[in-house]
């Protein structure tokens, strides 16, 4: 018997990547090292913990999901958090670009974090999540 994947509601990564590109834009405009590692600590929760129990989850769940009606469509939970997992190591490379006095590796890092969050948002297109179903095709399955 194997167990069930976890579903997420279709919504809730794409609400989360909005949140996620207003936060990178105010990081990358200000400069600010500490907005993109406190970015990477939101990305962190969500990889270790779920996309659930992410603060940007929460937010959904508790404020948005109840005004958008019931939910229709169902993914499953793997990819979108192997898309934290990729924003993650930017976000860190970010923030450490930032805070180790190294300001364009900052702004690149961060700036790539955006458009993929931006594309998420806007479009639903999860260039994480393509990554993802990539790494699966190639590597072996797991026996």
């Amino acid at each position: 018997m194997t167990a069930q994947p976890s579903q997420v509601d279709v919504r809730a990564p794409r609400f989360a990547a909005g949140v996620t590109a207003v936060v990178l834009a105010v990081a990358l405009v200000t400069g600010s090292g500490w907005l993109v590692a406190a970015q990477a600590v939101v990305f962190a929760v969500g990889v270790v913990a779920g996309l659930r129990v992410s603060p940007y989850g929460l937010l959904f769940r508790v404020l948005v999901a109840p005004r958008l009606g019931p939910v229709r469509e169902r993914e499953p939970e793997a990819p979108p958090r192997f898309a934290q997992f990729v924003g993650l190591l930017f976000a860190l490379t970010g923030a450490a670009g930032y805070l180790l006095g190294a300001p364009v590796l900052g702004a690149v890092a961060t700036g790539f974090a955006l458009v993929a969050a931006l594309l998420n948002a806007t479009t639903g297109f999860c260039l994480g999540c393509e990554l993802y179903l990539i790494a699966r095709r190639a590597l072996p399955a797991r026996t």
